[in-house]
């Protein structure tokens, strides 16, 4: 399936986004939702593995990927939109699951505002709402 990308949405600190999307009914792994500064760079990179059940979060920096962090519980299903919400603040991405499990993951690379979001594998992006 085709990614999704946009290279000029400003996601800045302070602001939340809302992604909806469907993963295909025979996704696997390699679905990723990511946004960055750039299109070489990823300061939230978002791993749904549906092979596992797990979510693996995950930063990319000049060429080198950071330290796994992988979320508890998994509230997704192939076939079946869900909705995640992200607040972005000076430290950290606050990630808001189907399941109103909330993720803390550190902005790594230091930025205020993030303009690149891509997608990838057997997803379709339905939405991208950010508000102030």
């Amino acid at each position: 399936m085709p990614e999704l990308r946009t290279n000029n949405m400003p996601f800045k600190v302070g602001q939340t986004i809302t992604v909806t999307g469907i993963p295909d009914a025979d996704a696997a792994d390699k679905i990723s939702m990511n946004f960055g500064p750039n299109d070489k760079d990823i300061a939230l990179h978002i791993n749904l593995q549906f092979s596992t059940n797990t979510v693996v979060y995950n930063s990319y920096e000049g060429g080198v990927w950071g330290q796994e962090v992988f979320g508890k519980g998994f509230p997704f299903k192939q076939g079946v939109t869900f909705s995640i919400t992200i607040t972005f603040t000076f430290g950290e991405f606050v990630i808001t699951l189907p399941d109103d499990r909330t993720v803390h993951f550190p902005n790594r690379l230091g930025g205020t505002e993030y303009t690149e979001f891509f997608s990838d594998g057997k997803i379709r992006i339905e939405s991208l709402m950010v508000k102030q």
